[in-house]
């Protein structure tokens, strides 16, 4: 069992940077892949990035080069920093875990309870 919690969320300006944080439970961390998925209101969540157990990362096109996963699998964190945002960025965003290697939201087998991530125009 895999027992996430997100941390991090707020409101920034248009330009700025957060740095989300997801701390897990359980000593085998560095067995599962974790992503960060993103909700907005009327949309589908989507995949945003991506790592797995042994550092291999993916990213979505839309935060490539402004987007930063990582995890401590020491510590049992992932993270996601997130610089030069936009209003488009604006969503719930949520830290997932996964025995694999996927982008569908529906294969991760636990998750997190969401952050906001609010960008101001």
């Amino acid at each position: 069992q895999v027992q996430l919690v997100e941390s991090g969320g707020g409101l920034v300006q248009a330009g700025g940077s957060l740095r989300l944080s997801c701390a897990a439970s359980g000593r085998t961390f560095n067995t599962y892949a974790m992503g960060w998925f993103r909700q907005a209101p009327g949309k589908e969540r989507e995949f945003v990035a991506r790592i797995s157990g042994g550092g291999i990362i993916d990213y979505t096109d839309s935060v490539k080069g402004r987007f930063t996963i990582s995890r401590d699998n020491a510590r049992n964190m992932v993270y996601l920093q997130m610089n030069s945002l936009k209003s488009e960025d604006t969503a719930v965003y949520y830290c997932a875990a996964v025995r694999g290697w996927t982008t569908y939201a529906g294969a991760y087998e636990y998750w997190g309870q969401g952050t906001q991530v609010t960008v101001s125009s």
